[in-house]
């Protein structure tokens, strides 16, 4: 297991309870993305919606890129993986017997299931942890940076990686990734350092496919203050009613969506674009005044925290935000099992690209994404009786350099929320001068070039509407030219 966020966590607690799992990480256990997710998880746990509502949601913020099949496995699935968190000790709110339920743009119910308020991610990744920590069948490997993935005749059986200056190869009959996304490589971004598409880059080295990598949704409020990192604004927080103005203080979204506020996140981060270049403005305001005091101190303790440590009040202040790269859509393409297309390679979490988001991801199907493919993940890991394969490795391999500096303004420039075609054959050109540390930022230049459309969080200056011809995925592979493969049945690459 590579990888230490809710998606490798439960996986591991999963596998560990019918046999021994070592549990990678790069950093430690503390330092993951998923800590940092402050939405929740959208689940149809009480009876005034259902899992058809979610999936009828989910499908239309897709715009039509989504898997069917693969949204009915996480709609269906997901309410008693939330149970089972609980299970395990997650302590999600309450009001009563019910659960305290938040809603984010895109979603007609009140599903959003939190714990601890806005600091949901960290609250399961800290049970979590302490629950794997405490499993004699689960090791754990601190500051282990994996630098191959060892595959022979389409198997992979293990991988190589370096700890503390000393190389290892570790064999295993099942190697699951779940390594999180790439939002880091942009400058703006709500992510951590390390997530900058380690395990993608991995497995394309080893002949995986990646699907979708034009898809990087920005969130639509970030913290934006000069000198300051992008916190992310959880949009749970218009969910309960603030508005959104513009630098003349004037509410626009309205004019956008008739969903306003409540429109999906695509929608959302494109209308502050326009009304920042309109009005060329570097951010817009996000206006709580006139919300309950208390309801926001008491629903959103780390955000009302976080302002005041920024000399912000938000009952008093408007709050400077802009949109900031979050969630990398695409990744290593599986099927309704997390296979990939090498045997006994898996993927999870937001390193996967399962079919759930199509073009625009729904507000917190993340974490119900991680949660649901992980446990099936583990499940069809169970059923691998081979023996452990003897693999002959390569030379040794050098760890990647550090993220080069010009990447992220690269990245932010020419391949952020809006593109087009000067801008992204610029990037390709300087992107390929940096070698193999910028292949990621590569695949996705090169999937936003391709994609001669705008759809969900991918938009073209110079192509700016849907295309019918464009109802298809990007598919990359290592010494192969991209396939572009019509909408169909993609969830049986594999045979699961």
């Amino acid at each position: 297991m590579i990888g230490a966020g809710i998606a490798g966590l439960y996986a591991a607690l999963l596998a560990g309870e019918h046999g021994r799992v070592l549990l990678l990480t790069k950093a430690s256990l503390s330092e993951t993305n998923s800590a940092w997710a402050q939405g929740g998880i959208a689940a149809a746990v009480e009876e005034h919606d259902s899992p058809q509502l979610h999936l009828e949601d989910t499908l239309r913020a897709g715009r039509g890129l989504c898997d069917p099949q693969a949204v009915a496995v996480l709609v269906s699935e997901g309410p008693d993986c939330v149970r089972d968190l609980e299970r395990l000790g997650v302590q999600f709110d309450r009001a009563g017997r019910e659960y305290l339920l938040g809603r984010e743009g895109g979603h007609s119910r009140r599903r959003i299931v939190q714990a601890g308020g806005s600091s949901t991610g960290r609250q399961i990744v800290e049970k979590l942890s302490q629950l794997v920590t405490q499993q004699r069948h689960i090791e754990l490997l601190e500051s282990a940076y994996v630098t191959e993935l060892l595959v022979s005749e389409g198997v992979c059986a293990g991988v190589r990686c370096v700890q503390n200056q000393k190389e290892l190869l570790l064999r295993a009959r099942v190697t699951i990734l779940a390594t999180g996304g790439a939002a880091a490589l942009y400058e703006r971004t709500t992510n951590p350092p390390g997530a900058t598409g380690d395990g993608m880059a991995l497995a394309y080295r080893a002949g995986a496919e990646l699907m979708d990598m034009e898809f990087v949704q920005f969130h639509p409020t970030a913290l934006a203050l000069p000198h300051t990192r992008s916190w992310l604004i959880t949009e749970a927080i218009r969910g309960e009613g603030a508005y959104l103005l513009n630098a003349q203080h004037e509410r626009f979204m309205p004019r956008y969506d008739e969903r306003a506020e409540l429109a999906p996140r695509d929608v959302v981060a494109r209308a502050i674009f326009e009304e920042m270049r309109t009005h060329q403005s570097d951010h817009v305001f996000l206006d709580l005044r006139h919300l309950n005091r208390e309801l926001l101190r008491e629903r959103f303790p780390n955000i009302w925290e976080m302002l005041n440590t920024h000399g912000l009040d938000p009952a008093r202040d408007l709050i400077p935000v802009a949109p900031a790269a979050h969630y990398t859509l695409g990744g290593i393409r599986t099927d309704l099992h997390a296979h990939t297309n090498i045997q006994n390679l898996y993927a999870v979490g937001e390193v996967a690209c399962t079919g759930v988001h199509g073009a625009n991801r729904l507000a917190s199907n993340s974490l119900l994404e991680c949660l649901v493919f992980a446990r099936r993940a583990g499940q069809a890991a169970l059923k691998v009786a081979e023996p452990l394969r003897t693999v002959t490795p390569s030379a040794p391999q050098a760890r990647p350099s550090a993220l080069p500096p010009t990447l992220p303004p690269i990245m932010t420039r020419y391949v952020g929320l809006v593109r087009d075609r000067e801008g992204l054959e610029y990037a390709l050109a300087r992107l390929a001068e940096m070698g193999e540390s910028a292949l990621v930022g590569r695949l996705i230049a090169q999937s936003a070039l391709l994609r001669t459309e705008s759809r969900g969080v991918h938009i073209r200056r110079d192509h700016t509407e849907e295309n019918s011809e464009w109802l298809a995925h990007i598919i990359m592979q290592k010494e192969r030219e991209p396939q572009i493969q019509k909408i169909k049945n993609l969830t049986n690459i594999s045979g699961g």
